[in-house]
């Protein structure tokens, strides 16, 4: 099966979108992109080597200490809905365009996978790694990632609904090697989200759609929420030290009284109608 990336990928490619996400720490520390000398459209990031079946025969032979193993394969374009990964390796694994709504990805490990366009609606990803994992365009609507270490691009994802409850998407500001790792949701739908105690820090939320979303007790400290949309948002709790607020929605938030605000960045700038 063949899988092409959807129309807006190009352009938003092409643009070098994924810069965001490997920003550097401060000067002289070198960013690095996953988009480098990559073909979007070549056979790599569009077709399958294995099939529904063979995915599901590697799956039933995992065993315990030996989980299934999918490291760096092509499973693009399948329809994997429902199946159980739960544990299971996929790292540098490309999925671009799959079909993995309702599956159990519980514990797996996703780190530096492609899953561009693909659909993950109502996954289970809860304490899956998801560490510079690529979800532009992916639609996760529903999906549960309660404690996953997410420092993934998320960049126009559908998040609708998605539960990030103690999830982890910030920067690890003690292992710079590669750049600012960070989780990046840049122009993501996030209406009505869970973010309950997440930590987020420098997290990329510009443009963003969080209204209505759970911010409750969770660290969005230096924060790039330029632009993004939170209104009606639940923030009691919620730490800003240093976030970027320029031109944010701050309209009809709720438990704004307990949130730490004092020290976000220019609040005069945002929009308060």
């Amino acid at each position: 099966m063949t899988f092409m990336p959807s129309r807006h990928l190009g352009p938003l490619l092409a643009a070098g979108a994924f810069l965001g996400a490997f920003a550097p720490l401060g000067p002289g520390a070198a960013a690095q992109s996953m988009m480098s000398g990559i073909a979007v459209d070549g056979p790599a990031m569009t077709q399958a080597e294995l099939t529904r079946g063979e995915v599901e025969a590697r799956l039933a032979a995992a065993v315990p200490g030996a989980p299934a193993d999918f490291t760096g394969l092509r499973l693009n374009g399948l329809d994997l809905s429902g199946l159980d990964f739960g544990g299971a390796i996929l790292r540098s694994a490309r999925l671009n365009g799959t079909d993995l709504a309702g599956a159990d990805l519980d514990g797996a490990t996703l780190d530096q996978a492609w899953l561009l366009d693909a659909v993950l609606d109502g996954a289970g990803l809860r304490g899956a790694s998801l560490f510079q994992t690529q979800l532009t365009g992916a639609s996760l609507r529903g999906a549960d990632l309660s404690g996953a270490r997410a420092p993934a691009d998320f960049t126009k994802a559908d998040l609708r609904g998605a539960i990030f409850t103690a999830a982890d998407l910030g920067a690890d500001t003690t292992n710079q090697s590669m750049g600012l790792m960070r989780g990046v949701l840049r122009g993501a739908d996030a209406r009505g989200a869970d973010f309950t105690d997440a930590q987020m820090l420098r997290v990329v939320f510009e443009f963003a759609d969080l209204s209505e979303a759970r911010l409750d007790g969770a660290n969005l400290d230096t924060a790039l929420l330029a632009g993004a949309d939170l209104s009606r948002a639940s923030v009691a709790g919620a730490t800003f030290e240093g976030a970027d607020m320029t031109g944010a929605r701050l309209v009809d938030l709720r438990g704004l009284a307990d949130a730490r605000m004092g020290g976000a960045l220019n609040m005069d700038r945002a929009r308060r109608e």
